[in-house]
């Protein structure tokens, strides 16, 4: 496979905290497929053990294969790409981007987009007590560490959930909407954040709600209290909606895909490695029209930049390159001011 991950955000194992790999980001944002190309960035984060590495290499495959009609390939050929495997212990300690931008024609346009594809380590896992996020120009040590900064880096963040969106996920993005809000006062016209899709993997009840965006949509709008019942208590609902009002303004768009199950025999077969043929169909049909729905060339978000007040991040150095906003999102800092993405 053309490519390989590289850690761009490591951790420091006895600190716990983590720093910006300055020269593994160069290796890839300075690439001449980059150069000064826009670019999009597609991120996915979310919980521990939830598949997401697993899920990038979809991405990834499709991006290699140019998306063709047959970008899943061979069905027999096992998943490459992000280190994933099943069990207990997670595989990204970090922040990873794919080594090789990938140039798709965006079609609204007609001009070349540099694609980047980025991991991130489990939102909670076993090791992590308190998170490190970067909001503006100080550090917040808290247990959201590098979702702050999946959010900041990307134009399109994958919220990886499973089996339904919970309070407690809305919560994990309390933080953020605060920040939205101080960096919208800098700001006026535009959010902090760009998209957001809350991917629910292994979706319960699709009897009531069928899997899939349309359906995924309508969770959305009643967990998101549009279509919701009031809560018993008021001062509680307050919360809630100030919650929603949050996060409804703090991002250009929200959106929600619902997961069918990946099938019973990865979870009893030993040998299970990620190949199309060991996944239940259901699954593959629906990781054919989810991937598409974030790369396709009349879908891509293109990254906008600070230091451009909202036009098109490029990958060089200059000012407006992604580069120089990677830089400031985790490490910048010291001024006590707030980063604005756009």
């Amino acid at each position: 496979m053309s490519g390989h991950p590289v850690a761009i955000v490591v951790q420091n194992k006895e600190t716990r905290e983590f720093a910006l790999d300055e020269a593994a980001l160069r290796g890839v944002l300075l690439r001449p497929e980059v150069g000064d190309k826009p670019v999009c960035v597609v991120a996915v984060a979310g919980a521990f053990r939830t598949g997401k590495s697993f899920l990038l290499n979809f991405l990834v495959k499709y991006c290699v294969n140019e998306g063709s009609p047959n970008w899943l390939g061979d069905p027999s050929q096992p998943l490459e790409g992000f280190v994933w495997s099943r069990g207990m212990e997670g595989q990204t300690a970090g922040i990873y981007i794919w080594s090789k931008p990938f140039t798709i024609y965006d079609k609204p346009s007609g001009k070349e987009v540099a694609v980047i594809l980025m991991d991130t380590q489990g939102t909670f896992d076993t090791q992590t007590s308190l998170r490190v996020c970067l909001v503006g120009s100080y550090l917040l040590y808290q247990r959201q560490q590098d979702l702050l900064i999946t959010l900041l880096t990307s134009s399109v963040t994958v919220y990886n959930l499973m089996n339904n969106i919970r309070e407690d996920d809305l919560m994990n993005l309390q933080t953020f909407s605060t920040y939205g809000a101080s960096a919208q006062k800098e700001i006026k016209e535009s959010r902090a954040f760009q998209n957001l899709l809350f991917l629910v993997r292994d979706w319960n009840f699709p009897q009531q709600h069928p899997c899939g965006h349309e359906g995924g949509q309508v969770v959305l709008e009643k967990v998101l209290g549009q279509l919701g019942e009031k809560a018993e208590k008021p001062m509680h609902e307050s919360a809630r909606q100030r919650l929603r009002q949050g996060l409804r303004q703090s991002f250009e768009k929200l959106e929600c895909y619902l997961m069918p199950h990946i099938g019973s025999g990865p979870a009893e077969d030993s040998n299970f490695d990620g190949r199309p043929n060991q996944l239940s169909p259901k699954f593959v049909e629906h990781i054919k029209l989810l991937v598409p729905r974030l790369l396709a060339p009349e879908r891509l978000v293109v990254k906008r930049s600070a230091a451009r007040r909202g036009q098109p991040a490029t990958g060089d150095r200059r000012a407006g390159g992604l580069h120089q906003d990677l830089h400031g999102d985790l490490q910048g800092g010291k001024t006590g001011g707030t980063h604005q993405s756009g």
